[in-house]
């Protein structure tokens, strides 16, 4: 939705012909809303320390003054509507621009193109708010004494490459497979731009919010990095550093080419690293504040994985066999079938 919505404001030609690709992607939100929403209510209680009564209880054995302070927003009726608010509103605002994509498939014209430019910024300035927040609810509050001003940035980042590197995942594989003729080698080559660009972006991020608290050194924020250096017996050491390898060295040496971005395979061996090294972000952002000495990989972490990934991949299968693969009557695609940089 954010890929859509930034090429219909730039008013982007390029990306017509693989735009049914990343429309093709949020009809899996129902699924991972439902599922956020049984796992705050199942599990929510082990997950987020702020959920504890007896932490607001002033004078008792367990009062926190610090996630006390922070009650008006970390509560779970708010918390619970944040939540239904961020899925139902960027579903809503997909199911507008995927209604206006397939009706100007049929009917031609530029009406439907400018009304999806005008909810394509709507869904701009509704992501610019939603995509911090969301990050503080479902990760930060996790480890609820410690914040960072720079997480929605560093965690929007995250999310994008790997959206990204999923969307060209995709083209290239349908292109392998005898569809989406009319992208060419520049097309991937824009899609391995963004990929690179964004790999740096994210590090430039999560190297900014490191050195800022390293170089502040104060404790209530220093203590989130200590625990995944020296914490638990450093058994988040190593994910800490895969993390930093995949997600900026690899992409960074691998993708610095303009052939290699003009590469099927290299396009693959880049895009999986970057969602391998994404999972790694998440990984170490969530597990020591959840399980702490218990984390590790196993049958439950690759698991579920495969469960996911299983279930996104036929969503988004479903959902390409609905339209035509091009959008026959953008407006712009004229200028898709003749790019060349």
């Amino acid at each position: 939705m954010f890929f859509l919505s930034y090429n219909y404001l730039a008013q982007a030609g390029w990306s017509s012909v693989i735009k049914r690709v990343p429309e093709a992607m949020p009809a899996f939100l129902p699924v991972t809303g439902v599922i956020m929403l049984a796992t705050f209510f199942i599990a929510g209680h082990d997950l987020f320390h702020w959920t504890h009564a007896e932490l607001y209880e002033k004078g008792g054995e367990s009062y926190d003054a610090i996630i006390a302070g922070k009650r008006g927003f970390l509560n779970t009726p708010f918390f619970l509507g944040r939540l239904v608010f961020y899925f139902v509103s960027w579903y809503f605002l997909w199911r507008i621009l995927r209604n206006y994509s397939l009706q100007e498939d049929l009917n031609g014209g530029t009406e439907y193109y400018y009304k999806s430019m005008k909810f394509g910024v709507v869904f701009l300035v509704v992501f610019a708010v939603t995509s911090s927040t969301a990050a503080w609810d479902l990760i930060m509050s996790i480890d609820t004494h410690w914040f960072s001003t720079m997480f929605g940035w560093y965690t929007l980042a995250s999310w994008h490459v790997a959206g990204l590197a999923t969307m060209t995942l995709v083209v290239v594989m349908l292109k392998e497979q005898g569809y989406l003729k009319a992208v060419n080698e520049s097309h991937l080559h824009d899609l391995g731009k963004f990929v690179f660009a964004f790999s740096i972006f994210w590090t430039y991020v999560w190297f900014a919010q490191f050195m800022l608290i390293y170089y502040a050194n104060l404790p209530e924020e220093t203590i989130y990095y200590r625990q995944r250096f020296s914490g638990y017996g450093g058994i988040y050491l190593a994910p800490f550093f895969v993390n930093l390898f995949l997600n900026f060295v690899f992409p960074f040496l691998v993708l610095m080419t303009r052939d290699a971005k003009r590469t099927n395979l290299i396009l693959k061996v880049a895009c999986w690293g970057v969602l391998v090294g994404h999972y790694f972000d998440f990984y170490t952002n969530i597990m020591p504040g959840t399980v702490g000495e218990h984390g590790g990989f196993g049958p439950i972490e690759f698991g579920m994985i495969l469960i996911f990934a299983c279930a996104f991949i036929w969503s988004v299968s479903t959902q390409l066999t609905k339209a035509n693969l091009i959008a026959k009557n953008h407006p712009l695609l004229e200028e898709a079938l003749h790019h060349d940089i």
